[in-house]
């Protein structure tokens, strides 16, 4: 039974799973899933919204598929009340990540990855505003994402280096935002970005493996910014989002993560959030 334990620790170390200090909650390590597995993911954001003072919220429901060791697809929704006073669906997008390189070591590694989403959303660039206000009124905002905000594609590279139970990523990335389904973006919003983040995760228990069903306690902090580009629409910031995350049994996961700004001139929709998220792996789905 030992000797069981042992190998399964070692089959879990050996995808990925067990450098848990690695699974950001914000951003996505260069690391990828293990090969033939699926993961389920419902991730809900809460903001602090700046036009109107009200709480908006957004659901992600999220797939995702190991397809090798070297190349995992992300499939996301999105809905929210961000645009409008009730949830409505917003539309969703693809995510890809290939990795390319693999230094590994005894409780170390190097890693090197390049991603590329695409993102097709029907939200207005304008929150609607209730009968009887100013639907009309001017309202600054000059961050544009690709998750619910607007459509577009955003790729870059991911390097992420463990170090023993300390794991530390970096991401560089470019933005390219569109007209969303029902609503040409304007003329005045920059439609380029330059996007960038660096994360450290550290495990905290167990302080030892001795199996896979024991709980992993994980600390994050993540530092996120991003520059707009366009001469028109210029801007930038910087956020910090430390996070706490639990593992159960190796392949359930809960998420925790509060994000506030520290530095910027963009003018933004909000300047801080609260993330909730629950994971469920799947390995070896096909014999």
């Amino acid at each position: 039974m030992k000797k069981f334990i042992m190998i399964a620790v070692a089959i879990i170390a050996g995808t990925g799973i067990a450098a848990a200090q690695e699974l950001y909650v914000n951003t996505e390590p260069a690391s990828n899933m293990p090969a033939n597995s699926l993961g389920i993911r419902l991730t809900n954001k809460f903001f602090n919204m700046e036009h109107s003072g009200d709480v908006g919220m957004r659901f992600e429901p999220e797939v995702m598929w190991g397809v090798n060791k070297k190349l995992m697809v992300h499939v996301l929704g999105y809905a929210s009340n961000m645009m409008q006073s009730s949830i409505r669906a917003e539309g969703g997008s693809i995510y890809a990540k290939y990795r390319f390189l693999s230094l590994d070591q005894q409780h170390a590694h190097f890693r090197m990855a390049a991603y590329v989403r695409g993102s097709v959303i029907d939200n207005p660039y304008y929150p609607v505003m209730p009968a009887g206000t100013h639907a009309m009124r001017p309202y600054d905002n000059e961050e544009l994402d690709l998750e619910g905000a607007t459509s577009g594609v955003n790729g870059g590279i991911i390097a992420t280096q463990l170090l023993h139970k300390l794991a530390l990523s970096t991401t560089l990335g470019y933005s390219r935002y569109m007209n969303n389904v029902k609503d040409n973006i304007p003329e005045s919003f920059s439609k380029n970005s330059v996007n960038y983040s660096l994360s450290a995760g550290y495990l905290v228990l167990p302080v030892k493996y001795k199996s896979f069903q024991q709980t992993n306690l994980n600390l994050y902090v993540e530092l996120l910014g991003k520059t707009n580009t366009d001469l028109i629409g210029r801007g930038s910031y910087l956020d910090i989002a430390p996070a706490i995350q639990f593992i159960f049994n190796s392949t359930t996961r809960l998420d925790l993560s509060y994000r506030s700004q520290l530095a910027g001139d963009m003018p933004r929709n909000t300047f801080n959030s609260f993330l909730i998220r629950f994971e469920h792996n799947i390995f070896n789905i096909k014999k």
